[in-house]
């Protein structure tokens, strides 16, 4: 009898408001949870204003978001130990210009994209299922 290969599922997330990454970063658990870690291919592409998580200087002295005053170190926290598993993060380019914030300084888990609109409808032609919290 022959091994099943199970398919695994792809899962795009979008995040363009900063009032949706909690909300975004628990489906993506409970997503996980259900499915288990090798179950499924996901992606979070942010753009827009939330790309705003990661204009922090908190993230280059890993003090856990001490020094910020804000949710933001808890939240790349969260998504950090999602990346350690498997979770990709797309940054857009543009987003990041408009909002001011150098690339240099993002957590080394993100990967930016010259658009993130242009990610996602690539994403969407590869058969991945397109979820905005």
């Amino acid at each position: 009898m022959g091994g099943v290969e199970v398919k695994k599922i792809k899962v795009l997330f979008h995040v363009n408001e900063s009032d949706k990454w909690q909300r975004a970063l628990v489906n993506i658990t409970n997503f996980l949870n259900d499915v288990g870690q090798g179950g499924a291919d996901i992606e979070v592409v942010v753009n827009g204003e939330a790309v705003s998580v990661f204009r922090t200087r908190c993230l280059l002295t890993g003090v856990g978001g001490e020094c910020c005053g804000t949710a933001s170190g808890s939240l790349v926290d969260q998504m950090k130990n999602l990346s350690e598993i498997g979770v990709s993060f797309v940054a857009c380019r543009n987003a990041l210009k408009a909002q001011s914030i150098d690339e240099g300084n993002l957590p080394n888990f993100v990967t930016v994209v010259s658009a993130g609109i242009t990610e996602i409808a690539r994403k969407q032609t590869e058969g991945y299922a397109y979820i905005k919290p």
